[in-house]
């Protein structure tokens, strides 16, 4: 029904993919000035975007960090330590363990006790991670908005770095926390404010691409960071090896750009048409008519915007619309949050490696994200995702329903993260072309707040299966189910011009 329905609603979207790439690309040009200027993808966006996307290892790096500084790690009481046998067995007056290190020569767990009665500690920390990225997301979207992309995102790479090396010499479980908190809200920041600044330098033509390219580095950071863990294996080294890189990124003050577009939302078209000239003069296009045609572009965007409007974040919610759409596709934010990191943890569960284990998971993220590059071109945003929810919410279901086989259900939680690494990618592409510019950076960071709520949720549902083995696979299942339902509401930004006003956002 949900596919009937998505044909009738995108008659036009269908007439699309019947021109060729030439009459499209034109299309996009006469409908966005700014792309008419400088072009739709040239060699100055692919640099702005190469120096941008570097950032995405850290963040991968610091939000999967966990796995390595907090590993599972035998122990027994240091009293009735006689044989060295680590059962893992907690004693009412044990007050001093022993640990296997075997594997690691140091962790969080092991050097502040983090089992037994303090076993909760461990998911506290990560549990107030999530909340610092949550904490990021909106308080950068905001800022951003407001004072810029440049600026803001500049700032919070700052912040990670401040914060990621100061973290390795926390001399206690709250000095860590708290750390690692700034750490979390730094690294949000980052995501939200780098994410944006491409979108809104990419034509039309380019966005869908670029836009899911731009998850491939966080793969590739979360398929790296077993290589760091497999060599460093003591977590202060560790932390210290994933934060010291982000020294490079101190000299984006001198290479990164702030985004025209903005400029001219904010009224510093002057500012603008230096940043235009210098991105036309690197593409290979004429400058002359910057300047006469940046002006047009603020005649038509302050005849239709509101100067209360800008940067608010109530915005979001004035008008029905945009209303529903901006909950719509928070929910399925909320679905990534959840699913991906819950059925990460539900993979964990399962034997073996741990480095091997980890590198497994992260590589399937890598294909899911190149073909939903393609699965985008081709099928769309909203069929896109509608799509890669049912394959996930499907195979979390039928965990329920084959027999208890480890095999089994690895390769259905495989194919259930692979659904979401294609989800992922798409919710991060369709909000940075749903929300309008002058709140184009609250909307993402309001959804990707919402993916932060859903991944600090995820380890209570998994936790589930202690009470019933078929509680978390059906959460997993029906939740991603119920974001491809909402997707109907939604329209398909495919090859659309970026609305710069509420007036565009709601049409």
């Amino acid at each position: 029904m949900s596919i009937n329905l998505e044909h009738t609603t995108n008659n036009n979207n269908h007439k699309l993919l019947e021109n060729d790439k030439k009459d499209v690309e034109s299309q996009n040009i006469n409908e966005d000035p700014l792309t008419k200027a400088i072009g739709a993808l040239g060699k100055w966006q692919i640099w702005v975007c190469f120096v941008v996307f570097l950032v995405k290892f850290p963040v991968a790096w610091h939000q999967m960090s966990i796995i390595f500084l907090a590993p599972p790690m035998n122990f027994t009481c240091a009293a009735t330590q006689q044989e060295k046998t680590f059962d893992n067995t907690c004693h009412a007056n044990c007050t001093s363990y022993e640990y296997d290190h075997h594997v690691f020569q140091e962790t969080i767990v092991s050097q502040w006790n983090l089992v037994c009665d303090r076993h909760w500690l461990k998911n506290l920390t990560q549990t107030i991670f999530m909340l610092g990225i949550l904490v990021g997301n909106m308080m950068f979207g905001h800022l951003s908005d407001r004072f810029g992309r440049r600026n803001p995102f500049l700032a919070a790479v700052f912040l990670q770095l401040i914060s990621g090396v100061t973290t390795a010499y926390s001399v206690n479980w709250y000095m860590f926390t708290t750390l690692r908190f700034f750490l979390a809200v730094a690294t949000g920041g980052t995501m939200v404010t780098s994410f944006v600044l491409t979108m809104e330098l990419i034509g039309a033509k380019y966005r869908d691409t670029v836009g899911i390219i731009y998850q491939i580095p966080f793969n590739l950071g979360h398929l790296t960071l077993p290589l760091f863990g497999y060599y460093l294996r003591d977590w202060s080294t560790f932390q210290l090896a994933i934060s010291l890189p982000s020294v490079l990124f101190l000299s984006y003050y001198f290479l990164l750009p702030e985004s025209p577009r903005w400029l001219l939302t904010a009224g510093r078209s002057e500012e603008a048409v230096k940043i235009m000239e210098v991105a036309a003069k690197r593409n290979g296009r004429p400058t002359e008519a910057i300047a006469s045609t940046t002006q047009k572009m603020v005649v038509d965007m302050s005849s239709s915007a509101k100067p209360e409007e800008h940067a608010s974040f109530l915005a979001l919610f004035r008008t029905p619309r945009l209303r529903a759409r901006t909950l719509a596709i928070c929910f399925n934010w909320f679905v990534c949050g959840l699913c991906f990191f819950g059925v990460s943890q539900y993979m964990s569960h399962i034997s073996g490696d741990i480095f091997t284990n980890v590198a497994i998971s992260a590589a399937i993220q890598v294909p899911g994200t190149i073909i939903s590059i393609y699965a985008n071109r081709l099928l769309g945003r909203k069929i896109t995702l509608i799509s890669a929810n049912c394959v996930t919410g499907l195979s979390c279901l039928l965990i329920i329903i084959v027999p208890q086989s480890g095999i089994a259900h690895l390769t259905l939680g495989c194919i259930g993260l692979w659904g979401m690494s294609i989800s992922f990618a798409t919710v991060y592409l369709y909000a940075g072309e749903l929300f309008p510019t002058v709140v184009r950076n609250s909307g993402v960071g309001l959804s990707s707040t919402v993916a932060r709520i859903g991944s600090m949720v995820a380890p209570f549902v998994a936790t589930l299966a202690h009470t019933s083995a078929w509680l978390p696979p059906l959460a997993f299942g029906i939740v991603p189910l119920i974001g491809a339902g909402l997707c109907i509401i939604l329209p398909d930004t495919r090859g659309k011009k970026l609305p710069d006003t509420l007036e565009e956002g709601e049409a």
